[in-house]
């Protein structure tokens, strides 16, 4: 049985609150659970009081096998439990490709418009000097 450290959503709406629980990864989030472990209150301003664990317990079901979700596992690396290596994901910091169109184009109106003002006006002809001419 895959055993997984993950939050289970208590409260009322727009009022969060999680439970720390190890639970069996196939049952859903807020169904059936083997043991509470910890609670998660999002909700308060000091930080420290946030999470709540019973780190005996914790330990314990980490020693069996129980894999910590993301977000528990940022819980556990704060409390000094496990160690979890730090993410990067460099394309989630590139522009779309509608922003990317935008961009070349603001360039290109840019470059069109240098150019217009760096090109010398044609001199005007005198108005005597058109009307000789016809």
């Amino acid at each position: 049985m895959a055993l997984k450290l993950r939050l289970a959503r208590a409260g009322t709406k727009k009022r969060p609150y999680y439970h720390v629980v190890v639970a069996d990864a196939r049952s859903p989030r807020d169904g059936r659970f083997i043991e509470r472990i910890g609670t998660y209150d999002p909700r308060l301003a000091d930080t420290e009081k946030r999470v709540n664990f019973i780190i005996e317990r914790a330990q314990h079901w980490l020693s069996v096998g129980a894999q910590p979700t993301d977000r528990v596992l940022r819980f556990l690396d704060a409390a000094g439990l496990l160690k979890r290596a730090p993410r990067n994901n460099p394309e989630k910091a590139k522009p779309g490709a509608k922003a990317i169109e935008r961009a070349a184009a603001r360039v290109k109106a840019e470059a069109d418009a240098a150019a217009a003002a760096a090109a010398p006006a044609p001199a005007e002809a005198p108005a005597e000097a058109a009307a000789a001419t016809e």
